[in-house]
């Protein structure tokens, strides 16, 4: 019996920005029900490989294909309707907008009901459930990346692409958030390719993983096989 197709499928992508190779053959993939680490140093290419699969990015050359079915010549936005749940590194949250209102223009962008969704986000962060009030932008850090998870949650997707999620937030935060994950990854809805460079969230929350360099994949699989040498190589700054 052949094994099940991915969920999503990222073949030989490469991309470049003014004439300089940024990604060269990254080949990725990440099976329903999965939690996949996509790590590296800064600027070795993990973001302009997101930006490529949302289609913020046009790639030189690659296949990019979800359930199957191929995106590359999908706008940003129907990637986003067909299952592509995308929070940026920075977060992105409008910030002149009450924390409602933020969860509600993304149901009402993808033309979605709520149905109990707000209700279910709201359980997952429950911080925000007080806050429903305020303005984005006079939530801390570690809020505002909730918020925008949940923003992402709303769309209903078949895979959550987080960029940094635990960049200049507390410790007690980036805990909360992991459980989430956990949580998420625990109830089999959806899968999450969770762009990070904090190795014990890493560990805490993934399956498996890749490891960039120079525009290139140089390391992969389960994440019991991210070893020392990997990490002292590849990773340590």
């Amino acid at each position: 019996m052949s094994a099940p197709a991915p969920l999503l499928s990222v073949s030989r992508l490469n991309a470049a920005y003014d004439g300089s190779q940024i990604l060269r053959d990254v080949s990725i993939t990440l099976s329903e029900k999965q939690v996949v680490a996509f790590m590296g140093r800064n600027g070795v290419g993990k973001t302009t490989t997101l930006k490529c699969i949302v289609g913020l990015m046009k790639p030189v050359s690659g296949d990019i294909q979800l359930g199957g079915v191929p995106l590359n010549s999908l706008r940003s936005e129907d990637r986003a309707r067909a299952g592509i749940g995308y929070v940026p590194q920075g977060r992105d949250i409008f910030p002149n907008l009450t924390v409602w209102e933020n969860l509600r223009i993304s149901l009402v962008v993808h033309g979605r009901k709520a149905n109990g969704e707000v209700d279910r986000v709201l359980q997952l962060f429950p911080v925000l459930k007080d806050m429903l009030k305020r303005k984005g932008g006079v939530l801390s850090g570690g809020q505002q990346q909730q918020l925008a998870i949940a923003r992402a949650l709303l769309t209903n997707p078949k895979v959550l692409i987080l960029d940094e999620p635990t960049e200049g937030i507390q410790p007690n935060i980036i805990d909360q958030i992991g459980e989430t994950l956990v949580r998420i990854r625990s109830e089999g809805k959806m899968s999450i390719l969770l762009v990070e460079q904090y190795l014990d969230f890493c560990m805490g929350v993934a399956d498996g993983f890749y490891v960039m360099d120079r525009g290139a994949i140089v390391a992969g699989g389960p994440i019991a096989n991210l070893n020392e040498s990997i990490v002292k190589q590849y990773l340590t700054v």
